[in-house]
């Protein structure tokens, strides 16, 4: 981010000179040191309720100077130079991200789906969804915003219990498991960002989820099987034409959950949270795609995080820790971490203090472009906000 600590100083005395205070009883602090760590904290958001996006969600413009973020309102860029804040899209919007060429985000809105440019705000309409078909998540847009994707069902599709009689559990289930359980049919789709043409391929009666594309390989794209992380092998690539489909990971043990796929910056790597059985041992895995080489970075339980993302030049992870019941050691998970690998873990460093965040609602960190900061979302002060942690300790 291009948010100097001098140019954010410099912010907040020009506010407190017009007779705004840097902060009012009612609302989070504009800008803090953590105490315990040392780094910076900068609350990017103004508006009550606004987000930062999924984390495997792009957010931002490829020069770096633009954050998409969701608003009560709709959508709305912060410009990470000024920290100014401009309306994007008016209204109710869902699967957003940006592109990487354009300056516009997509996103969906009833049955269409549409682009909007992020500094002259002109809208088009793509497509609509042929009636009868739903989209289902992850929309995604490819490297040089020819296609978008994501997953579709028919709408009135029949679930199709293919497991032979007596191997279905019975009695009552998650929302999850019965979701995973019905095997309503779905496919994957591509719609041509130019002409709107809208392809499908890949038939299943799996649930399809989380579909994102190579951030440098336009025709490659990864989904997961989602449901129950432990039974099932959740990620997968295909092409766009719907060859070479290709599983990550299979599990190996009994328990074993892999999960929270994501690409490194130059689409070589997928990473990957997987524990070896759940809640006992963790790792950030990962698979080098062209040689099917695994890494394996350990993770200490307590620095165990919902999400993980990655630095633009691949050397530093960030991680959003885990709430007092999940996974991560009760009590102690509750942080934003900076992770460094070396000799074979990941060396963990407190930014954020998330004691009083409700991990309801998940942080999903980010990385700036410019890798000084990162980004992420948090209910700690009561409504949830936008903040940026400076990646370089300021004591």
């Amino acid at each position: 981010m291009g948010v100097t600590p001098e140019r954010s100083w410099n912010v907040l005395l020009i506010l407190a000179g017009m007779g705004f205070p840097a902060w009012a009883a009612d609302e989070p602090p504009s800008e803090w040191m953590e105490p315990s760590t040392g780094h910076r904290v900068i609350r990017l958001s103004r508006e009550p309720g606004t987000a930062s996006l999924y984390f495997h969600q792009n957010g931002y413009t490829a020069s770096g100077d633009k954050l998409v973020v969701s608003v009560p309102g709709g959508l709305a860029a912060i410009d990470l130079q000024t920290l100014r804040i401009e309306p994007v899209v008016e209204g109710r919007v869902s699967q957003v991200v940006v592109g990487r060429k354009s300056r516009q985000v997509y996103y969906l809105r009833g049955g269409g789906v549409y682009a909007t440019h992020l500094d002259t705000r002109a809208t088009r309409q793509i497509a609509r969804f042929p009636v009868g078909l739903r989209p289902g998540s992850g929309l995604a847009v490819n490297s040089d915003e020819t296609l978008l994707a994501g997953s579709c069902t028919e709408a009135g599709a029949k679930p199709v219990d293919t497991r032979p009689a007596g191997t279905r559990p019975a009695g009552p289930r998650s929302s999850l498991e019965a979701r995973w359980a019905a095997r309503v049919p779905m496919r994957l789709y591509t719609m041509d960002t130019r002409t709107g043409e809208l392809k499908t391929f890949h038939p299943s009666n799996d649930w399809l989820n989380h579909v994102q594309f190579s951030p440098t390989d336009p025709g490659l794209m990864m989904f997961c099987h989602e449901g129950p992380w432990h039974k099932v092998d959740r990620i997968w690539t295909i092409r766009t034409d719907g060859a070479g489909l290709r599983k990550i990971h299979t599990r190996a043990m009994d328990m074993e959950i892999a999960g929270h796929e994501f690409f490194s910056p130059d689409g070589k790597i997928i990473w990957y949270d997987l524990q070896t059985p759940r809640s006992r041992v963790f790792w950030l895995a990962g698979l080098v795609l062209a040689t099917g080489e695994q890494i394996r970075h350990k993770v200490g339980r307590e620095h165990w995080s919902v999400h993980y993302n990655v630095s633009p030049d691949g050397r530093l992870f960030a991680g959003d820790g885990g709430g007092p019941r999940s996974v991560a050691a009760p009590g102690h998970g509750q942080w934003i971490y900076l992770l460094t690998p070396k000799d074979g873990e990941l060396q963990a460093e407190r930014l954020v203090d998330l004691a009083k965040h409700d991990y309801a609602l998940e942080p999903n960190v980010s990385f700036t472009p410019d890798g000084r900061w990162i980004v992420f979302r948090s209910n700690m002060h009561g409504a949830t906000h936008v903040y940026a942690v400076e990646v370089k300790a300021s004591r």
